[in-house]
Formats: C-alpha cells, structure tokens, sequence
C-alpha cells in the first residue's frame, strides 16, 4: 500500500471515529433530555456545562439503580391521603403550620417508598431520576418553606407552596396519570 493510501485510510478512519463519537454523544444527550425532561437544563444550568450535567445525570440514575423504590399500597396510599387532606384544612387557620406539615409528609412518602432522605439537595437528586417533571415543583415548595421560616412569606405564596407539594405528593402516591399535565408550576 502506497504512503498516500496509507494517510487516506487513516484520515478515513479518524473521520469515521469522530463522526461515531459524535452520534454516541448526540444519542446520550437525547436520552438524558428525554428521561430527566426540564430537570436536565436544570442541571446544565447549575453546572454551566453540557459534558459535566451529563455526568451528573449519568451519576444520579445509576445511584437510583441501587434504590428499592416501591409503590405504596392501598392501605398507605389511604392514611397518607387522609393527612394530607388533614394538612389542607389546617391550611385554613394556620398556613404556616399546613406548610411544615405538607414538608414532613412529602418526606414521609418518600421514605415509605424506600427513596433515601438525606439532606434536601440528595432528595431533589434522588427524585429527578423517577419525577424530573415535578421536582422543580418539590424545589419552589421548599424555598417558599424557607422563607416562611424566616417569618418572609406571603399567604399567597404558602398557597403556592401547598399547591407545589400537592403535585409532587400526588406524584409519589401515584395518584394521577403520567400524562396529566403538570400543574403548579406556571
């Protein structure tokens, strides 16, 4: 084989390998926006970068892999219910109190679920996996808590805050079709 084929052939495959990597890349971002939905620009934008988003994302759904996550049952799902409609009268007289209330019991499901509850940023990691469509909604949820701590908070927005988690604890109580529009969030 002459010199010129020679360099012809390799440049062949080196065009051939970056073309290959590139469609890998391509097929890998695809899947990752398609799995982790508005979660996955999230991401991009906490981390300023496509390549180490994808990692992260990457990280998270094979740490979930090692989860025991279950459904609830009809029992759990029925007592669950019960406190949360228990949490939405309480809203009434005491905003801030349904809040707090509506904070633990999210955390309480996510438990009997079998996800890990560790520090709230592990939470959100760890629900973006399963329900990437609402966990923005879990985030919006907890600063409002935050500020309501604070004594900073408006009644609208503990309103607001009850109707973020309702949407996500309806989500772990896998009371509402996936297909449902996600609410809350406009």
């Amino acid at each position: 084989m002459s010199t010129g084929a020679l360099i012809i052939l390799i440049v062949v495959i080196v065009i051939a390998a970056i073309v290959a990597w590139d469609f890998m890349q391509r097929r890998r971002t695809m899947r990752l926006r398609s799995r982790f939905g508005p979660e996955y620009e999230h991401v991009i934008d906490e981390y300023g970068d496509r390549s180490r988003a994808e990692k992260e994302l990457h990280r998270r759904a094979e740490r979930a892999e090692g989860y025991r996550v279950r459904s609830l049952t009809a029992e759990e799902q029925k007592r669950f219910s019960e406190e949360w409609r228990h949490a939405q009268t309480r809203f009434v007289d005491d905003p801030p109190l349904a809040i707090r209330d509506a904070d633990r019991l999210v955390d309480e499901v996510m438990r009997a679920r079998g996800y890990p509850v560790a520090d709230f940023d592990r939470r959100t990691e760890d629900l973006s996996v399963d329900h990437p469509r609402v966990v923005r909604n879990y985030r919006a949820a907890h600063d409002i808590a935050i500020v309501e701590q604070e004594g900073r908070a408006t009644t609208e927005d503990l309103r607001r805050a009850m109707v973020l988690y309702r949407d996500l604890f309806d989500e772990l109580l896998e009371t509402h079709p996936a297909a449902m529009p996600e609410r809350g969030t406009r």
